[in-house]
């Protein structure tokens, strides 16, 4: 009898033990002291981010699309974020998406998402309809050179001229939305613009992901934005890591004061005032898996060699994240 309880002991131990196992994680970056991560020098065991180039970075040289896939993948990015009228004239011009596909598979570069303005969250039913044919086309473009995700700003609702509009009624539309991402495979990201009418705020946002009562629903911060528009960053705990994908990179400066600031005024992450260890450590406890994508408009970067400011917004991404997560 007695070999018979130490033997159901022992199992009872050793099924406790693999419980154990399977659910904490072997590794966890929040465990490790700033001195362990120094000494390890290996920042890819403390976060899984993936680190990506928004176009609009390096806009003023008008690249053809082969080109910014080029640089991107030289510069050392996993990923890229193309507006749609890049890859607009590129097909105008006789250019193949198969062509550019193939490049990005090649090259190793995933497209995490694109940059178009579809007025789908418009009040005037004609007008919206036209934003849904948009949205498709778009959500094309981006099937076809292997995209899975699509920005939705609040465009045709941001001016000053636009009336507020109703948050339910939006977040009914995004749902429509998501309904025809879901069947291009091409899934929207409901984005906040700081200075504009509506969907300024990270709340408004929140609001019309959570009210669009839809799986696939998911949101799209950028740090300059968040800072423009009021919203702060106290809020990303409160996230699932799966409702962001895609965060937009940049950094603001102390002056002027945020209502004044525009975006030429964005400067690399960890060169303005952004409190990026919260951001960081925010995003890494709420297991955040997705892109950081670097999303500027700063004229003086315009100017410089874009293979230079590729390659330096990289840089200047991971530094961030390194001084974030220590």
């Amino acid at each position: 009898m007695k070999n018979k309880i130490s033997e159901i002991n022992s199992r009872r131990s050793f099924l406790q033990s693999a419980s154990l196992a399977v659910t904490v994680p072997l590794f966890s970056c929040s465990a490790l002291t700033a001195a362990d991560r120094k000494k390890d020098k290996s920042e890819a065991k403390c976060h899984s981010f993936r680190y990506c180039l928004n176009t609009s970075t390096i806009s003023a040289a008008k690249l053809p699309l082969p080109e910014l896939v080029k640089i991107t993948a030289k510069a050392g990015y996993d990923g890229i974020e193309p507006w749609i009228g890049e890859i607009d004239r590129f097909v105008k011009e006789g250019g193949k998406l198969s062509d550019v596909r193939k490049q990005l598979e090649d090259t190793g570069l995933q497209i995490e998402s694109a940059i178009g303005f579809p007025r789908w969250a418009v009040d005037d039913e004609q007008q919206r309809k036209a934003g849904f044919e948009e949205a498709k086309r778009g959500m094309d473009l981006v099937r076809q050179l292997g995209g899975k995700r699509i920005a939705a700003p609040p465009a045709g609702i941001y001016s000053k001229a636009s009336p507020k509009v109703d948050l339910l009624q939006v977040a009914k539309r995004y749902h429509d939305l998501l309904d025809l991402g879901v069947s291009m495979e091409v899934i929207p990201q409901v984005e906040i613009w700081g200075s504009a009418k509506n969907l300024s705020h990270i709340s408004e946002a929140i609001f019309v992901a959570t009210a669009a009562n839809h799986p696939r629903a998911a949101i799209l911060p950028d740090i300059y934005h968040l800072f423009r528009g009021g919203s702060g960053f106290d809020w990303i705990r409160l996230m699932s890591g799966d409702a962001i994908q895609i965060f937009h990179m940049n950094d603001y400066l102390a002056e002027p004061a945020r209502e004044k600031q525009n975006d030429s005024m964005r400067v690399y992450p960890g060169d303005g005032i952004a409190p990026m260890k919260l951001i960081f450590q925010s995003l890494q406890k709420i297991a955040f898996q997705g892109a950081l994508s670097l999303e500027l408009f700063n004229k003086e970067y315009w100017k410089q060699d874009p293979a230079v400011v590729a390659k330096t917004g990289l840089e200047k991404m991971k530094q961030a994240v390194a001084s974030g997560l220590e």
